[in-house]
């Protein structure tokens, strides 16, 4: 498997990750020590990240297919009992997700993964 099979791979399985933990009941959900909005930052970094690795080049499209993702997110929880969307998760998974693509384009563009 090559690098870049391997972040591709592991990005979506961070957007697996990111759509259970999203709409499964509260209860269910595991709780760590980080703040809430760190949470929420950490974990679509690192799904921009590693598909921005996995899939390089064209950072204005995977920011928009991100920030589209955050946004679809919030929506779904809508419609999951016990859930709850909110603005500042939009926007806290929105800067996450753009960050670590740009990241991800700042790797690519001197090197090839």
């Amino acid at each position: 498997m090559t690098t870049r099979r391997l972040f591709q791979a592991i990005g979506w399985l961070c957007v697996l990750a990111v759509i259970a933990l999203s709409l499964v009941s509260p209860a269910l959900r595991p709780v760590t020590f980080l703040p809430h909005s760190l949470e929420h930052a950490a974990i679509f970094a690192v799904t921009g990240l590693a598909l921005g690795l996995g899939y390089p080049g064209g950072l204005a499209r995977h920011a928009a297919m991100l920030v589209i993702f955050a946004a679809a997110i919030e929506l779904a929880q809508f419609y999951a009992p016990g859930r709850h969307p909110r603005m500042i998760d939009f926007v806290v998974d929105a800067l996450g997700a753009c960050a670590g693509a740009a990241l991800a384009a700042v790797i690519t563009r001197n090197r090839s993964v």
